[in-house]
């Protein structure tokens, strides 16, 4: 940012998965659009994604989020197209289902209860699961576990590689002359009489909205705005196997199969703050489903670990908002980026575009969370 910048329609502040998919999906329909990114010193999630698109599971107490979720993994494929088209870069969507894995009488038991509470909420939208047993599933999924008591199938789910998602993203903006600024992190949001100053150590741009899409760093961003953020960091941690020859089709909650052979191992969830360290005792305990699930896995070789932050609001589900103090203003915050991309890219983009939040989304508000304490 320079001072003498141009005054631009539109300002996106984050540039990972969430504010790159919303600005590819407000580029065209703003002339005068800028990203900016904070860069990879973030505690960004985009790079340590598992790469899931995943409908099974979302929605329970809040029937409205599984509507926008199968919502957005329809959308999935006309997203690919689009960057594929844009930049010539393969995202690698594959959605062939998905499995949830139980490894126990007691799991399949809970599993299949919250999927049926889940679907029996009014306003939450029917879709087709199967409960595979072990010959069903076996059948499947060649070379599955004996540990494995039964699996949960779905056929919306399905995953995408994620760093070659958020190169894509990157590329077809600036292919639209979008303004990228790459490491350009920002200070404070000034409201104007009509519009917003950006401030950041390169200085500052004006815009008549902003969108707020920084991940945890809405936290701070979000009341110079007139709006809140209540989210707060949870860490998971991924086990990241050698690259074999293909022989897992489905992604698994817990375990998948990149386009590339390398196999995956995830789905830790840990409220320690604002560390993306990893640790062996939960590594251990990833690498032990795992090798239930697949025993042939205990041959394969770890290659690296990895761990990132998940943001996470008080309920769990995303918060989207319209600022009524300072109009103009907007903000993003979900921990299913890759899941979501193509509901913010198609679906909640074009109406930012307008200078309007989608009916979809008006559920999830932040205000939800203004409950009085019981006297």
């Amino acid at each position: 940012m320079t001072t003498d910048a141009a005054h631009h329609d539109v300002v996106v502040i984050g540039g990972g998965l969430v504010g790159a998919a919303i600005a590819h999906g407000l580029a065209g329909r703003v002339e005068r659009l800028a990203l900016l990114d904070e860069g990879d010193v973030a505690l960004r999630a985009s790079r340590g994604n598992f790469g899931l698109v995943w409908v099974q599971s979302k929605g329970l107490g809040n029937p409205a989020y599984g509507a926008w979720t199968l919502a957005s993994a329809r959308a999935w494929p006309g997203l690919a197209r689009d960057l594929q088209e844009a930049t010539g870069i393969d995202v690698r969507l594959e959605q062939p289902g998905g499995l949830s894995v139980m490894l126990s009488d007691d799991e399949v038991e809970a599993r299949v209860a919250s999927m049926q509470r889940m679907l029996a909420q009014p306003g939450m939208p029917a879709y087709e699961w199967q409960l595979l047993d072990p010959v069903a599933l076996r059948a499947r999924v060649p070379g599955i576990g004996s540990a494995v008591r039964a699996a949960l199938y779905c056929r919306h789910d399905g995953h995408v590689n994620p760093l070659k998602l958020l190169r894509a993203l990157h590329a077809a903006l600036r292919g639209a002359n979008v303004d990228v600024r790459s490491g350009h992190p920002v200070d404070r949001i000034e409201p104007l009489a009509r519009g917003f100053r950006v401030h950041g150590p390169h200085g500052h741009l004006t815009t008549d909205r902003v969108v707020l899409a920084s991940g945890l760093g809405n936290a701070r961003l979000a009341p110079m705005v007139g709006l809140v953020a209540p989210v707060r960091p949870q860490r998971g941690q991924v086990v990241v196997l050698e690259r074999l020859r293909p022989f897992l089709r489905y992604p698994i909650t817990t375990l998948r199969q990149t386009d590339e052979g390398t196999v995956l191992i995830g789905d830790s969830q840990e409220d320690d703050g604002p560390t993306d360290g990893v640790g062996l005792p939960v590594l251990a305990t990833l690498a032990e489903r795992a090798l239930l699930t697949f025993p042939a896995l205990r041959d394969a070789r770890v290659v690296r670990t990895w761990a990132a932050l998940r943001v996470m609001s008080p309920d769990g589900f995303p918060v989207y908002d319209a600022s009524t103090r300072w109009p103009g203003a907007f903000i993003a915050t979900c921990h299913s980026g890759v899941t979501l991309a193509a509901a913010h890219a198609r679906l909640l983009a074009p109406s930012l575009a307008q200078g309007a939040l989608p009916a979809a989304v008006q559920s999830f508000s932040a205000a939800r969370f203004d409950v009085p304490a019981a006297a």
